[in-house]
């Protein structure tokens, strides 16, 4: 096998020759890949022109208003529900089925009311009786309850098997009754009537449903679930709200206070970056390390309680969540999580003990460039902004074209069982089709918008373009923020006597030149990964649509697929960042700069080797200590361990909502502000490599990096050429 020193210095192209004339990016530059920038512009205004189409077409009233099974909007007026402007579900719980994603539609009769129901009620209480006529106007219109048996009624869905207290809200009822302090309450209220205008309870309701033993079994443990699962789900969600109602403004402080420690921490790498890296280091070991003896500590005292070696599959899923915190079983998984975390950074940190002070060096170096050009930190803003225009624009445009089109019906059987599931029906002649004597007790309900026009029959193919377009803004977005602020680091890097030679606003001159000039360029590596992301989406479309499929043959080549475009998806992003610093800097095309920056990585590998993955390591734990900390120190600021703050925290039902919203939150935070200065590295190594060939320090052609970066990436390079050959 050839060695790498048997390979042609050529291979990998000419190295760069000294140009005495070379300052830094160019700026008597051409533009690039103008028939790519002509595409695009076409692109956005095609895209202007489809969002038009969509707007004229959609139907705003099917977004504004609500729909019941019939496709009939509830509160249009010249309809039979003018007056009926709220929609009722049946069994709202039925609309967290999965099937509601993928059938986009929710599998329960859905009809249009005039008012919520202010009082709990069940098909037992009202089965023939006089106070029929309350519950009637939730049943289907014209239904007669003396023509079905209640078994029969409950099979068709004529009516809800019960009825619960209700508000509307966004003109859809939803259930008004919680616990507060082991006490239900409805309206507010603990005491209410049911349908028989009775002083009822949710307990005697429960009970009374049960010990009708005429009635069918399955009625009454509907009855009895649906309670059940209805108060759960409206107890946990009302606590979460009052939870994040109460702690919305500690949690923005915690955000604030990720924002400040970001930035010092960045602004502290320019003097003290060996210090502090190795602080972060053994701080997150130590973090870490804390995080394993607490949970071994409340592993221990739990262990000699009775009832605390209960497994978490014994007592299943419970609202209240510090249940889980008694089971000694909680605390040794992620006892052993965080272990296996703690070896894996320890391996890491021991392979990479010798590139440790070549990547602080080049940190440091970063964090000058930064705190010479401070504006590059707040640039994210800018990138945030534009990526919400193209997601609302993409979003608004999305829901439009798909209420463009007539009403589409679909058969939908009660167990999701039915072989008929999904198509397509129509309702004026459903019940005398074969479908409801195969499956009894499936319905024909309205599914979505769509149609068989000619124009409608484009629908899918716009919203796959709508998609498609989307993709290629978002990284035409993003594209634009790396080769800005690629040029802006650039231009601090060829400046040989730093700062006086860095020039005026950097960063807007970058940007100019990026909009000016390569549009095209940037467009043009935008498209490319555009193209695989969507390809990606698709055979996951695939992949679902296929997962009941028994042909193993197929699911498996699906997988090959997926797994093979995840990895171009990661090199294409690879190549186009080192694109866009090269660009930033020659002003050359796309496929110039990406085959120029590839071929100078290649020239100079052992240097990536030693410094790509070690800076991005230590960035990440910089993340991770950041988050972390803050996370902690929320943890013991809302489980009140904080003595000097003990009567500011607020009462709350799960402390640990607000301190995840943190964590991530302060994840996310970090993450945009060392995405800044990764993109610092990356430019900064480039121009090192390219320094490197370009000069060789003599006073004729000095090096425009630091002396001290010099001496140790040099050691560095000599200590990696001695581990390769050996």
């Amino acid at each position: 096998m050839a060695r790498k020193t048997d390979i042609p210095s050529s291979y990998y192209g000419e190295p760069r020759k000294f140009d005495p004339n070379f300052r830094g990016p160019i700026h008597n530059r051409s533009c690039t890949d103008v028939v790519c920038c002509i595409i695009f512009i076409i692109v956005i205004l095609g895209y202007i022109a489809l969002g038009t189409v969509a707007w004229t077409h959609g139907d705003p009233r099917k977004v504004v208003y609500p729909t019941d099974s019939h496709g009939q909007f509830c509160g249009q007026q010249g309809t039979p529900n003018a007056n009926k402007a709220i929609l009722f579900y049946f069994n709202m719980l039925k609309c967290a089925n999965p099937a509601v994603i993928i059938n986009l539609q929710c599998p329960t009769t859905q009809l249009c009311v005039s008012k919520c129901p202010d009082r709990f009620a069940t098909l037992l209480d009202v089965h023939n009786t006089a106070n029929w006529e309350y519950y009637k106007q939730f049943c289907k219109p014209g239904f007669d309850i003396g023509s079905k048996s209640v078994s029969e009624v409950l099979r068709d869905e004529d009516c809800p098997s019960m009825i619960v207290p209700s508000r509307p809200f966004l003109q859809r009822c939803f259930p008004d009754f919680l616990t507060r302090n082991g006490i239900l309450t409805v309206a507010n209220q603990t005491i209410f009537k049911d349908g028989n205008n009775n002083q009822r309870s949710v307990t005697d309701l429960k009970d009374a449903a049960k010990a009708v033993t005429s009635a069918p079994r399955e009625l009454w443990t509907d009855i009895q679930g649906g309670i059940n699962s209805l108060l759960n789900a409206k107890e946990v969600g009302m606590k979460i709200f009052e939870d994040y109602a109460s702690s919305w403004y500690w949690i923005l402080i915690g955000l604030v206070i990720t924002m400040v420690v970001s930035l010092l921490f960045i602004l502290l790498l320019r003097f003290t970056a060996g210090v502090l890296l190795w602080l972060i280091i053994f701080g997150v070991i130590g973090v870490i390390g804390y995080g394993i003896w607490h949970c071994y500590w409340e592993y221990s005292a739990l262990s000699g309680k009775p009832g605390a070696n209960i497994t978490i599959s014994d007592i299943g899923f419970q609202t209240d969540f510090n249940v889980y915190l008694q089971l000694s079983q909680t605390w040794l998984i992620f006892m052993s999580a965080l272990s296996v975390i703690e070896a894996i950074i320890l391996i890491v940190l021991v392979y990479l003990r010798t590139r440790l002070r070549i990547a602080i060096a080049l940190l440091k170096e970063g964090s000058k460039a930064i705190s010479y050009i401070m504006s590059t930190l707040f640039y994210p803003i800018i990138t945030f902004l534009l990526l919400a225009i193209c997601i609302a624009y993409w979003a608004v445009t999305a829901v439009s074209l798909a209420s463009s089109g007539d009403a589409v019906y679909k058969v939908m059987s009660s167990d999701g069982k039915c072989m008929y599931d999904n198509i397509t029906c129509n309702p004026q002649n459903f019940s005398q089709t074969n479908v409801t004597k195969v499956c009894p007790g499936s319905k024909c309900m309205f599914a979505f918008y769509g149609g068989e026009s000619v124009y409608h029959s484009y629908v899918l193919v716009l919203q796959f373009c709508n998609l498609f377009v989307f993709l290629w803004l978002v990284n035409f977005t993003i594209a634009l923020g790396q080769c800005t602020l690629a040029g802006a680091f650039a231009s601090y890097y060829w400046a040989l006597r730093k700062p006086d030679d860095i020039p005026n606003c950097p960063l807007y001159s970058s940007f100019s030149r990026a909009i000016r000039y390569h549009t095209g360029s940037i467009a043009f590596g935008s498209l490319v990964l555009a193209i695989v992301q969507m390809v990606r989406i698709t055979l996951e479309y695939l992949d679902r649509k296929l997962k009941g499929s028994q042909n193993k043959l197929t699911r498996f080549l699906l997988s090959c697929l997926k797994c093979c475009f995840w990895c171009l998806e990661h090199f294409i992003k690879f190549v186009n960042r080192n694109a866009y610093i090269m660009i930033a800097i020659y002003g050359k095309n796309f496929c110039s700069s990406a085959k120029d920056a590839f071929f100078l990585l290649m020239r100079n590998v052992l240097r990536v080797a030693v410094l790509d993955k070690v800076t991005d390591f230590l960035l990440f734990l910089g993340k991770l200590l950041i988050s972390g900390s803050v996370g902690v120190l929320a943890f013991f600021f809302f489980t009140r361990k904080i003595p000097l703050v003990q009567e500011e925290v607020p009462s709350l039902n799960y402390y640990w909502i607000p301190l995840v919203t943190v964590t991530l939150g302060s994840f996310l935070i970090t993450h945009g502000f060392f995405n800044v200065y990764s993109m610092c590295v990356d430019t900064l190594f480039l121009c090192f490599c390219e320094d490197l060939e370009r000069n060789d320090g003599s006073s004729s052609r000095p090096y425009y990096m630091s002396p001290s970066l010099h001496k140790i990436l040099r050691k560095g390079e000599e200590g990696a050429k001695l581990c390769a050959a050996s």
